[in-house]
């Protein structure tokens, strides 16, 4: 009998709670084209230049909060960096490891969701750094680059631009 009024109440949950709260802003439509063509441009552009990979594709997410939602917690130089280093560390550790099979990219993704929060360095982005890393079979140079130098180039690039609006002061914290 407490079973039905436990699952209406679990299924309630899902309802939502009203309408979204993000607000449409030409402005910041504009600073997160220029950002997220200026950093993913670099990076992609200096693949184009040289033998190395300086791009994957987690870092196009993490270009949406740097310069889309700069004032959120996920999207501060910490989480974007440190969010990348931990995932990408978990998923090469465990690909050295273990290989490529499917229980080792979920549990990739697993333990980054883990440490990424116990080392408050969560950054949604760098969730899928592991299925990269363990699918593409990388080497423990891939978390210089592309991961350290093109987490570094999306928050340089994110300071100088969300500093150059008035309404913007980014970063909201470091540690």
């Amino acid at each position: 009998m407490h079973t039905k009024p436990l699952l209406t109440k679990y299924f309630a949950k899902m309802t939502g709670a009203g309408r979204s709260p993000l607000k449409v802003s030409l402005r910041t439509a504009l600073i997160g084209f220029l950002g997220g063509f200026l950093a993913i441009g670099l990076l992609a552009y200096l693949t184009d230049l040289t033998s190395a990979i300086w791009l994957m594709a987690p870092f196009g997410a993490s270009c949406v909060l740097a310069f889309g939602v700069w004032e959120a917690p996920l999207s501060q130089p910490r989480n974007i960096i440190g969010g990348h280093l931990v995932s990408t560390t978990v998923g090469l550790l465990l690909f050295h490891l273990f290989g490529s099979s499917y229980w080792v990219i979920a549990l990739g993704v697993g333990l980054s969701i883990t440490f990424m929060h116990l080392t408050r360095t969560t950054h949604p982005p760098a969730g899928a750094n592991p299925i990269v890393v363990i699918m593409s079979g990388s080497s423990w140079s891939f978390l210089l680059y592309p991961v350290l130098i093109g987490s570094l180039v999306i928050v340089l690039i994110a300071l100088l631009l969300n500093n150059l609006d008035e309404q913007r002061h980014y970063p909201k914290f470091w540690f």
